[in-house]
């Protein structure tokens, strides 16, 4: 599908609409009428069934009210996020801040660390390539990984400490250079093998694993799913808040990360 933000971004260009500078990039976009109505719900049903750009509907997966009167949240089914007003005549593509007492909290942050948690949580145990210490985990993580990936290979040997501390390890497939790659064949083969756990170190030592990779198998979904979330790189570690938090983490600093110092 054609990035969204994108021909917003080209379609405000091609019309010179003029930005105001300020600390959030924020963009505008008129053109499009929309029925304006009373309540906040409505609104943000009528902005997700009617919502368009030069004469085609976007793909919205939902629209939701946001503190700032006036103003919702748009969101796609590619996972792309915008903002317009109640009429959908204008957009603003960028992070909502709420100025709170104690500084500034990116709302749209938070939302999509709400959304990232919930669409995980929805994945089974089952479905995944998990590495648990033999005493109940104090918090896990889910961990989109690359065999290839020296970085994860790096986090992987690491597994044990973490474990030791308390973190559970959960895998997610996420070949890089996309499926119908060498890494996504190897990802294939440890989902399809009978000791997942194993193979998948096996693979992170650069192994030749002995399982097919024509079983019944979610790898391709789960790198589907990633892209969806924000991964653009491995390892891209999911912290049980949503927080997405790219690229290899030493386990004392994910242990931090994850408030156990004091436990």
């Amino acid at each position: 599908m054609p990035n969204t933000i994108r021909e917003v971004e080209d379609t405000m260009h091609q019309r010179r609409s003029l930005v105001a500078k300020s600390c959030v990039p924020w963009l505008a976009l008129t053109g499009l009428l929309l029925p304006v109505v009373a309540s906040a719900d409505a609104v943000a049903e009528r902005l997700a069934e009617n919502l368009q750009v030069n004469g085609q509907s976007m793909p919205v997966e939902q629209v939701n009210a946001t503190p700032m009167d006036g103003v919702y949240h748009v969101i796609l089914d590619s996972g792309e996020s915008f903002y317009s007003n109640a009429d959908g005549s204008h957009f603003l593509v960028g992070d909502l801040y709420q100025n709170a007492d104690n500084g500034l909290i990116n709302l749209t942050e938070q939302a999509q660390n709400q959304e990232r948690a919930e669409a995980l949580a929805s994945i089974p145990a089952s479905e995944r390539v998990v590495f648990q210490g033999v005493n109940e985990p104090k918090a896990t993580v889910i961990v989109f990984t690359d065999p290839t990936c020296p970085y994860c290979v790096r986090l992987h040997e690491a597994i044990p400490e973490l474990n030791e501390r308390g973190i559970a390890v959960h895998y997610m497939a996420f070949p890089r250079a996309g499926m119908g790659s060498g890494a996504a064949t190897t990802l294939e083969q440890v989902w399809c093998s009978e000791n997942r756990s194993e193979a998948m170190t096996q693979a992170k030592q650069d192994q030749t694993l002995a399982a097919s990779a024509n079983c019944d198998n979610p790898v391709a979904e789960q790198y589907e799913l990633g892209k969806v979330l924000g991964v653009q790189g491995t390892p891209a570690i999911v912290l049980p808040n949503g927080q997405m938090v790219p690229g290899f983490v030493p386990p004392d600093r994910l242990v931090s990360m994850l408030g156990l110092n004091d436990e």
